[in-house]
């Protein structure tokens, strides 16, 4: 007996194939597939590419549990499971938010806070009486503070304000006009809203402004400071909501794992805010999440937490 995690994310995609007893027999990567910013068509053709590369020859999953960035409603499992069946997998079928894997995934049934700062970002968590809470987690138009896609957009206006003299000059100019292949900032603009204004795209800025501000700019260090506060600002609401008042809180994401200043500045600032709290950075794949739940699935134990009043979930 197989079963198939899969974690679908704004940049992302990681597919375990996974035994009964969790070992995990096949990996794949794909690109990004967020339902919201990517649409329905293009995440059946990753999902669809993913799972054949993680299947090869095996057969068929008894069950799949998929935590996609963005889906944790019922209108989105609906669509989620629709695609499935179109490219013919019919297992049991469980979606979830991508938030639940990764908590599942460094604390495996147990409360806690799990902070996710990759092309986009929230903050999720679960009581030990089977409720959860998020907070951010709305997309890059709506939310994101802090996320990868976030850093890179204000790095890009600080670029264009550095340029036509309402901002600070920044060290930032250099390499955001060289990951554009551009020559000054006013090119920016028909390269940034032609083809350049996909989060993904955008998000890959986060680590110049990591490098910049280890390097001493001000501007990029204010950026970062300012991701940090709205990450605590996310963790403190869940913790609020939950009632959580020293809990675990996993680090989770590319632009926390990629950003070390961004991860230290926002575990310094947790630490302060939530006395007694232990913050750590998930060191597993979140898929191995969705690979336990997958299991509990098919053995018909599968706990999915329910959003607590005061959450829109």
């Amino acid at each position: 007996m197989l079963v198939l995690g899969i974690d679908a994310g704004g940049s992302r995609t990681t597919g375990l194939l996974a035994d009964a007893g969790g070992r995990v027999v096949s990996t794949a990567r794909g690109p990004g597939a967020n339902l919201q910013s990517a649409g329905e068509l293009e995440v059946e053709k990753v999902l669809h590419q993913l799972i054949e590369d993680t299947l090869g020859e095996s057969p068929a999953p008894a069950a799949i549990c998929l935590g996609m960035a963005g889906v944790d409603r019922p209108d989105d499992a609906r669509i989620i499971r629709g695609i499935l069946a179109r490219i013919g997998y019919r297992a049991k079928v469980l979606v979830v938010n991508d938030a639940l894997i990764a908590l599942e995934a460094g604390l495996p049934g147990t409360p806690g806070i799990v902070m996710i700062a990759g092309t986009g970002s929230i903050a999720y968590g679960r009581d030990d009486r089977g409720q959860a809470a998020r907070a951010g987690g709305l997309g890059h138009i709506l939310s994101d503070e802090g996320s990868g896609y976030w850093l890179g957009r204000e790095a890009l206006r600080a670029v264009v304000r550095a340029a036509d003299g309402r901002g600070e000059q920044t060290a930032l100019t250099a390499p955001v006009l060289r990951h554009y292949d551009v020559s000054e900032p006013a090119h920016l603009v028909r390269i940034v809203y032609s083809s350049g204004a996909r989060p993904a795209e955008i998000a890959a800025l986060a680590r110049e402004v990591g490098d910049v501000a280890d390097h001493g700019d001000a501007v990029a260090q204010a950026i970062i400071e300012t991701g940090a506060g709205e990450l605590l600002r996310m963790a403190e609401s869940v913790a609020r909501q939950l009632s959580l008042s020293a809990p675990v809180i996993l680090q989770s994401g590319g632009a926390l794992r990629g950003v070390t200043r961004l991860r230290t500045r926002t575990e310094a600032r947790l630490t302060d805010r939530l006395p007694g709290c232990q913050v750590r950075l998930l060191d597993v794949e979140p898929a191995h999440g969705a690979v336990r739940l997958a299991l509990a699935e098919v053995a018909g134990h599968a706990s999915i937490p329910t959003y607590h009043p005061t959450t829109s979930g």
